[in-house]
């Protein structure tokens, strides 16, 4: 796969962010595009050694447009010019949880996992009870050296711990949270020798694997709200 045509393009759209010059620029796209989805079927078949549960997946379905919804934003710019997906075992959707890839220039790329969406109450709900229940193998997964090596939990944060819950549970910190995932930083550097940048990506994302896991447990029962 090319690298350097990736980022060349989201290089050129980030700097020409208006709706002539995407257009003008078609083809270019529909060629990085590609090349992207060559990358996401790579990390597909590589994790895929580890995480059986995404083999099979198809690369197409798990991007993101590069089409921004401007109506509540001050930023009017109609591209993101970042390269996006979600690889799990059911695509893009949010739940279950899984590998999380963002190419974006000026040093803004990252791979995440974990659950980055805290618009779903039940989702939130059923993630707090499994840590109150399971709080021994939480902290077993989040101390491993592998996984200090890479990460530190985020997530949005309510100022108290939710009513319902203890106040004084070891857990409450992250109990306290509506979303839990993960983020490491890429600089752009990094982007452009495929091979380099696949290697550690998969080293990434298999010592992303425990926190997924525990996460997808408790989220075993969750249905995504009919729309």
């Amino acid at each position: 796969m090319d690298m350097q045509l990736i980022f060349n393009y989201l290089s050129e759209l980030s700097e020409n962010n208006n709706r002539e010059w995407y257009h003008l620029h078609k083809e270019e796209q529909k060629e990085a595009n590609a090349q992207f989805e060559v990358l996401l079927q790579t990390l597909i078949l590589e994790i895929g050694k580890t995480d059986k549960s995404i083999i099979g997946v198809i690369p197409k379905d798990l991007t993101f447009k590069l089409v921004r919804d401007t109506r509540f934003s001050h930023d009017k710019s109609p591209y993101n010019p970042a390269f996006r997906a979600h690889i799990s075992s059911k695509g893009k959707l949010p739940v279950p949880v899984g590998y999380y890839i963002m190419l974006k220039p000026g040093n803004q790329s990252f791979l995440g996992g974990g659950l980055f969406a805290d618009v779903f109450k039940d989702a939130t709900t059923m993630v707090r009870d499994y840590l109150v229940e399971n709080p021994d193998e939480w902290n077993q997964i989040i101390h491993a050296p592998d996984f200090q090596k890479y990460f530190t939990v985020k997530g949005t944060s309510l100022k108290n711990v939710p009513r319902g819950y203890d106040k004084e549970h070891p857990m409450a910190e992250y109990l306290k949270l509506k979303s839990w995932y993960l983020e490491y930083s890429l600089e752009d550097q990094e982007l452009l020798d495929a091979e380099l940048f696949i290697e550690k990506s998969v080293k990434i994302f298999e010592a992303m694997q425990p926190f997924n896991n525990y996460l997808n447990r408790a989220l075993e029962k969750f249905q995504m709200p009919s729309r």
